[in-house]
């Protein structure tokens, strides 16, 4: 078996081990992380919705609506108003006690999610998140990379750690409405696979702007759309226009 296809294996035990529900959410933004997570479920015979969550012409609801022109799922979308989005992002501060800007951004973006998973009846979301973290998709392992292997996978493990915590906090929110977030890519056995694939797999060198190379590879042969599959990441806060919002707000 090929490295590709030894990863889409994984990738479909990561996601059978993992989500029991046959109805499922899927937080979605039309990049090739949560594009690749649609299409492994579809495959897989889950029934898929995909929610897509962002203010009025966002970058994720832009290019998601244009994804699915070719993926031809179920779609809901929810813009968010800027009135009610400040005593939300003030609430949920409030929750989860926590000045971290990332883990407001993230609570908020799943409140808006789960609010909408709640309104078209389903019980679970499912996301991607862990495939950033275990290959190399974010820019700071750009900034590691010349200083070794050993940096990478410190920079790695510190990551996932933060993940982990966030992705807890994040099911706090969600639990108000009747809501679970999973997430079958940071299970502890496609965690210990994953980080068993080589760097040059993940990021070629400080100058790799696109990285996570055998994922968008592993989307492609599934079927993924290609527009999707070479895009550069746009992390969830920035595309919704999250993040640019609370700034606004602060």
């Amino acid at each position: 078996m090929d490295s590709i296809s030894e990863l889409v294996k994984e990738l479909q035990i990561a996601i059978k081990d993992t989500v029991s529900d046959k109805k499922i959410g899927i937080a979605f933004s039309g990049g090739v992380d949560s594009s690749l997570l649609a299409k492994l479920c579809t495959d897989l015979d889950y029934k898929v919705i995909l929610l897509t969550i962002g203010f009025q012409n966002s970058h994720d609801i832009l290019f998601s609506k244009k994804i699915n022109e070719i993926m031809k799922l179920s779609h809901k979308i929810f813009e968010i108003e800027e009135k009610p989005f400040y005593d939300i992002s003030l609430k949920i501060k409030t929750k989860i006690n926590t000045d971290n800007l990332s883990w407001n951004e993230n609570c908020i973006a799943f409140y808006y999610v789960s609010n909408l998973a709640q309104s078209n009846h389903l019980n679970t979301v499912i996301t991607a998140n862990g495939i950033d973290e275990l290959f190399c998709g974010y820019n700071a392992y750009r900034d590691v990379i010349n200083e070794g292997e050993k940096a990478v996978q410190q920079l790695m493990d510190s990551k996932l750690e933060n993940e982990l915590k966030m992705m807890k906090a994040v099911n706090t929110i969600s639990s108000e409405f009747g809501i679970t977030i999973l997430q079958p890519f940071l299970s502890n056995r496609f965690i210990k696979y994953a980080k068993k694939i080589s760097l040059e797999n993940k990021i070629k060198n400080s100058e790799d702007l696109i990285r996570k190379h055998i994922i968008r590879k592993a989307a492609s042969k599934i079927g993924v759309p290609e527009i999707s599959a070479n895009q550069r990441k746009k992390a969830l806060q920035y595309g919704s226009k999250i993040h640019k919002a609370l700034i606004k707000s602060i």
